[in-house]
């Protein structure tokens, strides 16, 4: 379970406090009262984003989020295996689920594993 978004407010002070006023990861969590991991964190992700200190003036609390908290891709569709087809070919003497398995992924390279 995902932990819960930090006010903005602390995070830009995170930003402040360590671009401007260059005190350390551990100064600046103590400061917002913020765990270090988590200071650690916003600037990675700040400087992933190319964002720096001071941020745009038109940067509102929607559009920092937006910037810092990018939306990951939707995972891959994985093709499922014929299931009907696999229980059928293991009545069969001399098919075995390795078998099955390796046709499958001989069609199917980005299946399951």
């Amino acid at each position: 379970m995902p932990r819960p978004h930090i006010v903005m407010r602390k995070i830009r002070d995170v930003l402040r406090l360590s671009f401007e006023e260059h005190l350390s990861r551990r100064e600046v969590a103590r400061a917002v009262q913020l765990p270090t991991t988590t200071v650690v964190h916003y600037i990675k992700r700040a400087s992933a984003a190319g964002l720096s200190w001071p941020l745009p003036e038109d940067l509102d609390d929607a559009g920092l989020e937006a910037r810092l908290f990018v939306s990951a891709a939707p995972p891959a569709v994985r093709p499922e295996p014929d299931w009907q087809k696999v229980h059928l070919e293991l009545r069969r003497k001399g098919v075995t689920l390795m078998l099955m398995w390796y046709e499958y992924s001989e069609t199917h390279p980005d299946g399951y594993a």
